[in-house]
């Protein structure tokens, strides 16, 4: 049986504040390149991971009785996150070696992985395999199904979106204006706003470093109102964004990363609106719509091979580049989806 070296990235201690290269750890083990029979495991090679703001939460102490919807990482143990990879090895009858998947998998160069449950095997090859790890993977699943399942929007509809330019924000734009909305998004730089209204069409975009007041600044670009706020960072931004809502507007809440590095996080004070206005504010996660992937993955691959919906990806090259990558989220050095590139084949 085969055994070969194993680069791997394991997470150091639980943390608190912002999270630092020193949190994780590169090491070098072995693995074994056969799956235990009767497993039903799957032995892959890792091509691209995904760096994403949830992570940052996985990196706490867990709170006794407090639920959480994924595992949070172990001290000593390897980090997991989202990746594309090959099959090298497989103990189960719905993968075979050599069939391209996307998952759940570890920082590492060759994962065993005991449960399939949130593995998919990749459809298509003809786009880029790294689009796994973002517009065709859970970031992808997450703006279409928040977007059309959650906000089911209307033509014409006032469309807000925060973190515009990061892996869901981006695609979001996209659906919403192929649907004829009128679009704005919010980013950090003016590289961010430049790539908002020039690549992927938003009808406006500011950086929300440059305003001091939110409220007037979202009543400046949306005199007549929010209809849809797709909420990707809370704090602040949210509490101007409910003043900003119109009656019977919608908001669908797929994360906080404002509010990730806080030991004390910030209150919300305008909930009120949620009942003036009756607006329907909605949290939820990508696997509650793993069932919608097919039809999903079928659509935006279309438009991908159409040209009406493209897609930026931040490369980082390397293993050992990837704890850099995912500090590198939380101060927005990112342009795009953050992919760290593990092996191209």
């Amino acid at each position: 049986m085969a055994e070969v070296s194993n680069k791997r990235i394991l997470f150091k201690e639980y943390i608190t504040g912002a999270p630092k290269e020193t949190d994780m750890v590169p090491t070098v083990g072995t693995i074994k390149l056969k799956v235990p029979e009767g497993s039903k495991g799957v032995l892959v090679k890792n091509l691209y991971l995904s760096c994403d703001p949830y992570m940052r939460n996985l990196m706490n102490q867990p709170i006794e009785g407090q639920e959480s919807y994924i595992l949070p990482f172990f001290p000593g143990h390897v980090v997991t996150g989202f990746g594309v990879s090959k099959v090298v090895d497989s103990d189960h009858p719905n993968f075979k070696e050599g069939d391209y998947v996307w998952g759940i998998t570890g920082w590492e160069e060759y994962s065993l992985v005991p449960s399939t449950d949130a593995l998919f095997k990749i459809p298509f090859t003809d786009v880029p395999l790294s689009y796994y790890t973002g517009v065709l993977g859970m970031p992808g699943l997450t703006a279409y199904a928040g977007f059309h399942e959650i906000c089911t929007p209307k033509k014409g509809e006032y469309v807000y979106v925060s973190a515009a330019s990061g892996a869901v924000g981006q695609l979001v734009g996209q659906y919403a204006k192929l649907m004829g909305c009128y679009v704005v998004g919010s980013a950090g730089s003016k590289e961010k706003v430049d790539l908002l209204k020039n690549k992927f069409g938003f009808d406006e975009a500011f950086n929300y470093k440059e305003e001091t007041d939110l409220v007037v600044t979202l009543k400046r670009y949306f005199p007549e109102g929010i209809d849809i706020y797709f909420e990707n960072v809370g704090g602040p931004m949210l509490d101007a964004a409910l003043l900003n809502m119109r009656v019977k507007g919608r908001i669908a809440a797929c994360g906080l990363i404002s509010q990730y590095n806080l030991e004390k996080q910030d209150g919300v004070h305008n909930l009120f609106m949620l009942i003036t206005k009756r607006v329907k504010m909605v949290g939820f996660l990508s696997m509650d719509h793993y069932g919608s992937y097919p039809e999903f993955v079928e659509k935006t691959r279309s438009y991908i091979k159409e040209g009406r919906i493209v897609y930026v990806e931040d490369f980082v090259e390397g293993l050992e580049n990837a704890p850099k990558a995912l500090v590198g989220l939380f101060s927005g050095r990112n342009v795009g989806k953050q992919v760290v590139v593990v092996a191209r084949e």
